[in-house]
């Protein structure tokens, strides 16, 4: 069975001051193209089934500065949508509403942790089957791609918040041991 390889995309200007970015449709910065272009090297060795990305432009131009040129846009890949607190920093949301964390409080007026999940599953139903022929890639954001880890492992969403966050422009692997589903490589640059 083939290994799902989970790269986030490259930096943003939001990613570098830490807002939450979900719905906005960002482009990379100049830092951001030079990480998703180290990216080209480390993949064109590797054949993959398929290759889907997130259809907003942060996502999209990773995968083609990557060499992922047969890239296929699905929308339940894009992030999490964040609502009232879309473009806010962890500590701006924690001034109005104190002791706040993602993963057990949510947010307002976006999406829960429920509905992110089944766009995740719904997303990995189709993919699972695609790991039959070989490797699939899959580039897109930091939340959605802990709760894809969280789920490819069989746990509950929630369990996310477990995963450090994966850093723009690196790679994070999910395949089989024993025929179990583990994560084999996190944060590789």
């Amino acid at each position: 069975m083939g290994q799902l390889v989970l790269i986030r995309h490259g930096e943003t200007a939001w990613s570098r001051t830490g807002q939450h970015a979900g719905r906005t449709d960002l482009p990379l910065t100049e830092a951001g193209e030079e990480s998703a272009r180290a990216l080209a090297p480390r993949l064109a060795d590797r054949e993959f089934a398929a290759v889907h990305t997130s259809p907003l432009t942060r996502a999209v131009r990773t995968a083609e500065l990557a060499g992922l040129s047969s890239a296929k846009p699905d929308t339940d890949l894009i992030e999490w949508d964040y609502g009232r607190y879309e473009g806010l920093t962890a500590e701006q949301i924690q001034e109005f509403r104190p002791g706040w964390e993602l993963w057990r409080d949510g947010v307002d007026g976006g999406e829960d942790l429920g509905q992110v999940t089944v766009r995740v599953d719904a997303f990995l139903g189709r993919v699972r089957p695609l790991l039959d022929q070989g490797d699939v890639a899959v580039v897109a954001h930091g939340h959605l791609s802990r709760i894809l880890t969280a789920r490819w492992l069989r746990l509950d969403a929630s369990a996310g918040r477990q995963f450090g966050h994966p850093h723009p422009g690196t790679i994070n692997t999910l395949g089989h041991e024993h025929g179990l589903p583990v994560v084999l490589g996190w944060n590789v640059p």
